[in-house]
């Protein structure tokens, strides 16, 4: 990501600017090798262009092992039923599953209602004789799980339609957790249309969607087989 960065700051200070479509896309990298890159007269710009964008490939690379390698475990007979389960539900894919599935571990020790508390993603709230308000999330617990599910939760904006990949994730549970998986599904993108409509901050609303995602992780993760 500082790699990145670094790399789009150095085309900016020189007025180069993609305008065509979204970044570090296949495009964006052609863009950058065939139309930015000859655009840096100094040897000096050069070189720092291809440090940073060296780097942006091996990191590149770096991940996509990784990858592979956390499917390769989320296979594991272990964590292969619940990360199945839990990929019925939009956002959460095998590395998104499997992350959560390891790091919360036993999840029959909260309820829907109390694993919110848990990952730091219900309002902190200051109490004094009758008045009572409410402030910004705890963040208490899994900072990795919160953001796990806060990234998660984006994906619950967009109009609901059944694409193939999530049809292919639940060709590989079971119906129950299907069922679940779209009433979750639903009821998250319903949840986010109510706050677009109360023009409620994205970042709040967001983060709302995420807590009660958690609950709906929760009732897949503890579904009977």
């Amino acid at each position: 990501m500082r790699a990145r960065h670094r790399l789009s700051k150095l085309l900016l200070r020189r007025g180069i600017v993609y305008y065509d479509g979204d970044a570090w896309t296949g495009k964006h990298d052609a863009w950058l090798r065939h139309e930015a890159l000859p655009r840096l007269s100094s040897r000096a710009t050069r070189l720092a262009f291809d440090s940073d964008y060296e780097t942006v490939l091996a990191t590149r690379a770096r991940r996509d092992r990784l990858d592979v390698s956390i499917e390769e475990m989320a296979a594991d007979p272990e964590f292969t039923a619940m990360v199945r389960r839990l990929g019925c539900l939009r956002g959460v894919s095998t590395l998104t599953g499997f992350a959560l599935a390891v790091e919360i571990g036993e999840w029959h020790r909260f309820t829907g209602n109390t694993i919110g508390s848990f990952v730091g993603l219900v309002p902190s709230e200051y109490s004094s004789g009758s008045s009572r308000v409410q402030g910004s999330i705890t963040k208490t617990g899994n900072t990795h799980v919160r953001r796990l599910l806060v990234e998660a939760a984006w994906h619950h904006r967009p109009r609901y339609t059944v694409s193939k990949t999530m049809r292919d994730r639940w060709e590989l549970a079971p119906a129950a957790a299907r069922a679940r998986g779209d009433e979750g599904n639903r009821r998250l993108h319903q949840r986010w249309v109510k706050f677009i409509e109360r023009r409620k901050k994205p970042t709040i609303a967001n983060v709302a969607i995420a807590r009660e995602l958690a609950g709906w992780c929760w009732s897949l993760a503890v579904l009977e087989e």
